[in-house]
């Protein structure tokens, strides 16, 4: 019994059998044949190998959704250059509430403003990979797949000149409430006020005002490495010491998800405006660098993907069985073509065969006449 059942259930496998084996007697092997199936061969293993490079690589999706966090700080990160004494210049932020924010965390050092030919090397790199981002969007992608934890790479140290430094470099990084705000530089440390705040300005001469400036970073939420920020390496220069530079900035919460990192940060757009303080002119504000930052309601999510390994299988059986099939039918095709002019051709020269005897029994049945009238 254990035996039948064995064998039903063995011809019960074979019939199911979807790939039924040809005897190798009833095999025909041919040149063609074995020409077309190398280069299919060559086809296949190409195409495959180029398909496993695409499953390596990796491509950057963007999701929008709305930002529900209100309640948490939004951190500004500062290293800016101002060709001003440090005792002339006060950095600070005021917010939408009139609300003054503590500077505790921005260092002043006294610099020279003039770049070592290192730093200028690096500033040039620095300006010439943002003209790139603003031509090149991919490059955006390329620079989140290869960011990592930490500070932004800072510019080479300066060398050491004999004059005494005349600028001053603002750094280090400042806790604000997520709502619009005003970071400004202008003349004179900022001191409370009922109202608001202010600036002492009066001891400060208007011959020593002036706001050249280098932004050598500005970025908002957590610092990484590799993320290139809009405003990063730009430098103004003016002649004029009564000069006011804004900067509208809209700042986009972002949640970066990469195979190197995870975190929390933020984007911005910005655009520019500088002018001439003429109050004669009908030009008013006040001398000084500012930054009018507003936040984004929406967040980007941006998340580096993956080729799942189930799809790459599918491509690859969809590469190997599509070049077997196409070079089969291909094959079949140009067989039967040749098959046919083979049989055209036969049937040429049997034809040219057939009708040789006939003239030249032609030609011999109109030979013989003459031969007899000679006689």
């Amino acid at each position: 019994m254990r035996r039948l059942t064995k064998k039903k259930a063995l011809t019960l496998v074979k019939e199911l059998d979807a790939f039924p084996k040809v005897p190798e007697s009833y095999v025909e092997t041919t040149a063609s044949g074995g020409t077309v199936s190398l280069i299919a061969f060559i086809f296949m293993a190409v195409l495959a190998f180029l398909e496993f490079f695409v499953y390596r690589d990796t491509w950057i999706k963007y999701d929008y959704e709305v930002d529900t966090d209100f309640s948490s700080k939004l951190r500004i990160n500062v290293d800016i250059t101002v060709a001003m004494r440090c005792q002339y210049i006060g950095a600070d932020v005021l917010d939408l509430a009139e609300t003054m924010v503590s500077s505790d965390g921005l260092k002043y050092e006294p610099v020279h403003f003039e770049l070592s030919p290192q730093q200028r090397l690096w500033h040039m790199t620095l300006l010439h990979i943002q003209e790139r981002l603003r031509e090149e969007h991919s490059l955006q992608d390329v620079l989140f797949k290869t960011v990592t934890q930490g500070g932004p790479t800072a510019a080479p140290l300066s060398e050491d000149s004999p004059s005494p430094p005349g600028a001053c470099r603002i750094h280090g990084h400042l806790y604000v409430n997520k709502v619009a705000g005003n970071f400004h530089i202008t003349v004179g440390k900022a001191i409370p006020h009922p109202r608001g705040h202010a600036h002492l300005a009066a001891l400060v001469s208007h011959d020593s005002f002036n706001f050249s400036h280098r932004i050598d970073h500005l970025s908002f939420g957590e610092e990484i490495a590799g993320i290139i920020n809009p405003l990063d390496g730009t430098e103004k220069v003016t002649d004029d010491y009564n000069h006011m530079f804004q900067y509208f900035i809209t700042i986009v919460p972002t949640k970066l998800h990469t195979y190197q990192i995870s975190a929390d940060t933020h984007q911005y757009s910005v655009t520019e405006r500088e002018r001439v303080i003429n109050h004669a002119g009908g030009s008013h504000g006040v001398s000084g660098i500012f930054m009018k930052y507003d936040i984004s309601s929406l967040m980007v999510k941006v998340t580096e993907q993956h080729m799942p390994l189930w799809q790459f299988l599918v491509r690859l059986c969809g590469i190997v069985g599509g070049i077997f099939s196409t070079t089969g039918m291909l094959h079949g095709i140009v067989g039967f073509l040749v098959d046919v002019l083979c049989c055209r051709f036969q049937i040429g020269v049997y034809k040219q065969q057939e009708e040789a005897p006939q003239n030249n029994q032609a030609d011999n049945e109109h030979l013989i006449p003459t031969e007899n009238h000679a006689h």
